[in-house]
């Protein structure tokens, strides 16, 4: 297993290359601001050839490479159907936070293929299986992906901005959502065998079994109780 990771842009979104060896085929996970030539540095430096990229959610710190990066390997963006209008309208996602000066830097649309994702899809893409699971409270349309064990390799599990190392996404934008994310936590990330790694949306890896003991949005939902930490403010 190749998984080639890099922080991207003025938000620092950690963009993916994932492919089953150097020299393959490969998926891109979230290719955001400023992200098209760190993603063509590692399809050199590994030598793949990308087949799809696929999105852990609509905000613009997540997708705002996704129409360069498709027209230039000539692939399908996949994209839960909720967030899918944030691609043509990021400013939607965002309540004009960001502001038109910034947004007016970046390359904002559709890419000529668009596909959905759906809750408990196997995404078979470049000899590789992707779990796709629901997880809406970051945002109405927010997914996770998950690799399955494999020989040596212990279960990958890419969750996007529901859960970081630490600490969870943020749920006061437009979408957002406590009560969603903690029933997300306790749905798609509770189940988790410990020993899966994560590798988040912002900031480092971490593994489930780090999180359930050391998380305390995840010890929260663990314990049955509702959010009793201060709302966060990280990620987009």
């Amino acid at each position: 297993m190749l998984i080639a990771g890099f922080p991207a842009g003025a938000w620092g979104t950690n963009c993916y290359l994932v492919a089953p060896a150097a020299g393959e085929e490969c998926v891109i996970i979230d290719p955001g601001h400023q992200a098209a030539d760190g993603v063509a540095e590692a399809v050199r430096k590994h030598r793949l050839k990308p087949v799809a990229v696929v999105l852990t959610h609509g905000h613009i710190d997540h997708v705002a490479s996704v129409v360069p990066v498709c027209g230039a390997h000539d692939v399908p963006a996949w994209i839960h159907p909720e967030d899918r209008y944030m691609m043509r309208d990021p400013e939607k996602g965002i309540g004009r936070a960001i502001g038109m000066p910034l947004m007016g830097e970046l390359t904002v649309g559709e890419p000529a293929d668009v596909k959905e994702l759906t809750d408990g899809a196997k995404l078979e893409l470049a000899g590789l299986e992707l779990a796709v699971s629901h997880a809406p409270g970051h945002t109405k349309g927010s997914v996770t992906f998950g690799l399955p064990e494999a020989a040596d390799i212990p279960p990958v599990f890419f969750s996007g901005d529901l859960l970081f190392a630490g600490s969870i996404g943020r749920t006061d934008l437009p979408g957002g959502d406590m009560a969603e994310m903690l029933d997300s936590l306790a749905r798609v990330c509770l189940p988790l065998d410990d020993s899966t790694v994560v590798l988040s949306g912002h900031g480092p890896q971490t593994t489930i079994g780090q999180e359930r003991a050391t998380n305390p949005y995840l010890r929260q939902v663990a314990a049955g109780q509702g959010a009793t930490t201060e709302a966060p403010r990280r990620g987009m």
